[in-house]
């Protein structure tokens, strides 16, 4: 990797970070030695991009830098497009609707000899091996956790039984057979997995009061406490997602 470009991937690796990264971290993901992280951080500060920090505790850019943006490379047009596809395979119109947008506004801007990789990609997703058979629009409960609201819904659990559920969603997750709602469900005083497709009924309610974040950060910990992994999307094992 040439200088300038591992410049600028420095910078991007600081914009998306959460906190400072060390220079052996910066180091790992360039594949250089920590020596060439510091003579590059050296180097980004003398050219008055405002990165902060030491060696030995990490450095971090300032909020508000604007970067000049650049052209996106082969393998990232191939990521996005990859995404996208996948997305369109889930039977949420809006959704598609949007990931078929996406690949057109990387086709309009991107030279010639970069298109093939949008209009014919060489990746693919697997097959679903579902069609997301659902009586609710996910439409309505992605509201429900963008806008922080309660969701009335009548669920079928795998037994067959029913029953009137309010919720607080916190996340909607994606596999490739089924959708996996993550809420906090009032009747059990605790967070529970629905499958979308075992909605029968949703309504949008009043908002929960609990910013989504704050909601998130707490079922995060519900699931750091009972062992399972922290991954923000995907299902925990199949005894507690049962637990209805």
């Amino acid at each position: 990797m040439r200088r300038a470009q591992r410049l600028f991937q420095i910078i991007q690796i600081l914009r998306r970070a959460t906190g400072p990264l060390t220079a052996a971290a910066l180091a790992e993901e360039l594949e250089v030695s920590k020596r060439t992280v510091y003579r590059d951080v050296a180097e980004l500060i003398g050219q008055r991009v405002p990165v902060e920090g030491e060696p030995g505790f990490g450095y971090l850019l300032r909020p508000g830098y604007d970067l000049p943006p650049l052209m996106l490379t082969r393998d990232e047009i191939e990521a996005i497009v990859l995404g996208a596809q996948w997305v369109m395979d889930r039977n949420d119109k809006v959704l598609a609707g949007a990931a078929r947008n996406v690949i057109a506004k990387i086709v309009d801007v991107i030279p010639d000899q970069l298109r093939p990789y949008a209009l014919e990609p060489s990746l693919g997703p697997r097959p679903v091996a579902s069609d997301y058979n659902e009586a609710i629009d996910p439409g309505v409960i992605r509201s429900a956790v963008r806008d922080g609201r309660k969701l009335q819904m009548r669920y079928r659990d795998d037994a067959g039984a029913e029953s009137e559920r309010t919720v607080w969603p916190v996340i909607l997750g994606y596999s490739d057979t089924a959708r996996m709602l993550v809420a906090w469900c009032e009747l059990r005083a605790a967070f529970r997995h629905f499958r979308t497709d075992r909605i029968i009924q949703a309504n949008l309610l009043e908002p929960h009061g609990t910013k989504p974040t704050e909601l998130r950060l707490r079922w995060q910990a519900w699931r750091a406490s009972l062992g399972f992994d922290d991954r923000l999307i995907g299902a925990p094992p199949e005894s507690a997602t049962l637990r209805q």
